[in-house]
């Protein structure tokens, strides 16, 4: 029997649904020495998960770090423990500088074990497959940091799958740093549509699979079958494109072409009819002209991607980007990031339209009794999300019933009105 401690434990999450997924790990095998699990509040040990893959990233990492380090200067935390990409990263330079930080841990490794324990509310659950990077993007720490390239046997998978499925979750969200790579490294082959198809056989509650991270070079034909065929998986492609110009891509060591990326996304239209793309972007790239950038709004203007994110190129050291020659000034990076975002802004807002009347399947994910959208009160309300949304990154659906509704639950809503990226209805 596992002895308990009188030391409680608390974790600040930082970064991406890996990062979280690797917090749950941590959590979950701290809880299975007997240490209770609290609020960072109630603490006396707290643990932070750090995330280094960008400068802004690496800024709200110390920040943490320093607001646990203030905690136990005032005696509200008795340790202060650094995990995760910072400190894998930059573990001897934080010593230094840090220490009254009680110990640094690097990565986590990919965890075959049960760990049941969640930080994402109870209705969804992020499951990841495999770890580390095949890809050498120039511009990118990953590799580095999360070492070669690491995939669950299908096995593994499953087991977990059931675990999730037992417990209730009503979505299922896979994630990688290249989930379309699943399996190159233990079967000697891309294993991903088959690891659905066995997904799809093994679940029972859960409704909705997503899967997250695909790189544009590994997604096979079928693959893209599977996802259209199978109606537990979410018609829902993510698709990092990082760029569409010729010489970018190159500099970027993306191994992909314009024509090849055009060519990929209409196949996936076509085999997935009333499909959600939703890409990555990177504006300020060593050199990018203003011409590259302005095909670059061209290319989205034409492609119309239901999801976007974009981000400033951030210069990291120990990347092959980081010596490249013409490094674009900060005001320029995000004057193009703002004239990008506003031209998505408007596609968005005509594809929401397209949805008006329409009825459409949600997730209800909470209930808010005084919620304001901007400077737009909408009072009591539900918060809610289609297929075509991921946690956290995409829209919400913004739900009136004049029924009880429970996070986790699915109900038919009619859209009654649309907003830039988000959508508002009645529930039936």
């Amino acid at each position: 029997m596992t002895r308990k401690s009188s030391l409680k434990v608390g974790i600040l999450s930082l970064g991406c649904p890996r990062n979280l997924v690797d917090s749950e790990s941590i959590l979950g095998r701290i809880r299975a020495k007997g240490y209770p699990v609290v609020d960072i509040g109630k603490a006396d040990i707290g643990i932070v998960n750090t995330c280094a893959f960008i400068q802004d990233a690496k800024r709200e990492s110390v920040e943490a770090i320093l607001d646990l380090v203030e905690l136990k200067k005032e005696g509200k935390l008795k340790s202060v423990v650094v995990c995760g990409c910072l400190a894998e990263r930059y573990r001897e330079k934080l010593r230094k500088e840090l220490p009254e930080v009680d110990a640094f841990i690097g990565r986590i490794s990919l965890n075959h074990t049960r760990h049941n324990f969640s930080l994402t509310p109870k209705h969804y659950a992020y499951l990841k497959i495999c770890e580390g990077c095949i890809n050498r993007c120039s511009y990118c720490v990953i590799p580095a940091i999360k070492g070669r390239f690491k995939s669950l046997k299908i096995e593994s998978v499953l087991e977990r799958v059931k675990e999730l499925d037992k417990m209730g979750v009503s979505e299922l969200n896979i994630v990688g740093q290249d989930t379309s790579g699943y399996g190159l490294d233990t079967y000697g082959e891309k294993r991903l549509a088959q690891l659905l198809k066995r997904i799809a056989k093994t679940i029972k509650h859960i409704n909705w699979v997503r899967l997250l991270y695909l790189y544009p070079n590994r997604i096979t034909d079928e693959l893209l079958e599977v996802i259209g065929d199978t109606p537990q998986i979410c018609k829902y492609v993510d698709l990092p494109v990082q760029h569409i110009n010729e010489r970018i891509l190159k500099l970027m060591r993306r191994n992909t072409t314009k024509k090849g990326i055009l060519r990929l996304i209409a196949k996936i239209r076509k085999k997935i009819p009333g499909v959600a793309l939703r890409t990555s972007l990177i504006v300020g790239f060593p050199s990018e002209t203003e011409r590259e950038f302005n095909e670059l709004l061209t290319f989205i203007d034409e492609v119309r991607f239901e999801r976007l994110g974009a981000f400033i190129y951030s210069r990291e050291e120990d990347t092959p980007a980081y010596y490249l020659r013409k490094q674009i000034p900060e005001r320029v990076k995000i004057q193009r990031l703002d004239s990008l975002m506003q031209k998505q802004q408007m596609i968005s807002r005509d594809i929401n339209a397209g949805f008006l009347g329409k009825t459409m399947k949600v997730l209800i994910d909470e209930e808010r009794s005084d919620y304001w959208q901007g400077s737009r009160q909408l009072g009591h309300v539900y918060l809610a999300r289609t297929q075509y949304d991921a946690p956290e990154v995409d829209g919400t659906v913004f739900v009136d019933a004049a029924r009880k509704l429970h996070p986790g639950e699915f109900v038919n809503v009619r859209i009654a009105d649309t907003l830039e990226y988000d959508l508002a209805g009645e529930a039936l």
